[in-house]
């Protein structure tokens, strides 16, 4: 029986250096090492079976093991879908939009005025002196532009009588279209007061209107940063006077003319400031304002008018409807000596903030 004994260990010997070796890989090598010492009685039947299956198994136990290490990394992945309801819960953010609603719009002033009274005190005593503002009424945003760049650089009187027979030049108000203003030759607008470089700056709007890439509706539904780029495309047309079309034609409620000398020396009385406010202060000056900046504006021509005219100023807080010469006056002056408006320096007050 000693025999025996000696004899089965060291049949394996040869045999086990196929199977165990690419077993010790993983961590069944111990237990197969263990095995061997603790048992010396292993069959050799034993042995040849596990010679035959080892190299299967010992590489597809490996594959499922990593692919089950990287199920639970996958199903971690999947939880960004909760977070895409707090991205559609951001939305609303965008609901500010509401305040782009003309001032023409049922409410829309009322809520200017008490937002205002709120955030600006000094304003708010402003405003119980005056009456609210009128916003005059164009037939379409093409004919409002066409008017502005006939008033440029004329007080109202002037202005009214070019653009009335600028009207009959076209067949009527609903004749101030594109396709009647680019017939319509150099000579025959200099003969109803029409320079030639306002007649250039007639043709490239009506032109732009021709080829697409000005439309009312287009000039309506643009927000007021696309608006200010495309309108100061037009040759003629600068910030000061998109600006003004802005408020006093689409009455948009948050535009703040900085370059406007009437609105800058009206902040100036309003926060009695030493010196005349740069436009680049003005931004930061007018920011509680905020969305109805345009409304704030407004005031601030009340202001001046009345700090200049006493009897206008009665007049104002009864309620009745002004002229506005001394805005002229000081339109005029900023373009002869400071040059801060822009080459369409057209809108006169009287004309554009009231009816």
């Amino acid at each position: 029986m000693g025999e025996p004994q000696h004899s089965q260990p060291q049949s394996p010997k040869p045999e086990n250096p196929n199977p165990i070796p690419p077993q010790n890989n993983d961590d069944d090598s111990a237990s197969v090492s263990g095995s061997i010492v603790s048992s010396t009685t292993i069959e050799a039947p034993r042995i040849t079976e596990l010679s035959n299956v080892s190299s299967p198994p010992s590489k597809i136990p490996l594959r499922p093991r990593k692919i089950r290490k990287l199920s639970p990394k996958n199903s971690v992945m999947t939880p960004p879908p909760p977070p895409r309801p707090s991205v559609k819960g951001s939305k609303p953010s965008q609901l500010p939009r509401i305040h782009a609603k003309s001032l023409t719009c049922e409410g829309e002033l009322e809520a200017a005025i008490t937002h205002l009274r709120s955030v600006d005190p000094l304003l708010a005593s402003l405003i119980d002196t005056h009456p609210p503002p009128k916003y005059e009424t164009f037939n379409t945003p093409f004919s409002a532009l066409i008017r502005s760049i006939l008033y440029q650089q004329l007080a109202a009187k002037a202005g009214n009588s070019i653009y009335t027979r600028f009207v009959t030049l076209c067949g009527g108000e609903n004749g101030v279209v594109p396709e009647n203003v680019l017939p319509l030759t150099p000579q025959e607008l200099r003969q109803i007061g029409v320079s030639g470089r306002k007649a250039s700056y007639l043709h490239d709007l009506a032109r732009k209107y021709q080829n697409g890439i000005l439309s009312d509706s287009g000039v309506v539904n643009m927000d007021d940063k696309s608006l200010f780029t495309m309108l100061t495309m037009v040759n003629g047309i600068g910030s000061w006077s998109v600006h003004m079309f802005m408020i006093n034609s689409l009455h948009r409620p948050d535009v703040l003319p900085v370059n406007d000398l009437g609105v800058r020396k009206g902040v100036q009385m309003l926060y009695n400031l030493p010196e005349l406010p740069r436009p680049s202060q003005m931004e930061g000056l007018c920011d509680k304002w905020r969305p109805y900046r345009s409304v704030g504006s407004w005031y601030m021509w009340r202001l001046i008018e009345a700090k200049g005219t006493p009897s206008n100023a009665a007049a104002v807080a009864a309620g009745a409807d002004l002229t506005f010469p001394q805005l002229e006056e000081i339109q005029q002056q900023q373009q002869h000596q400071s040059q801060l408006l822009d080459p369409l320096s057209v809108f006169s007050i009287g004309a554009w903030g009231q009816t």
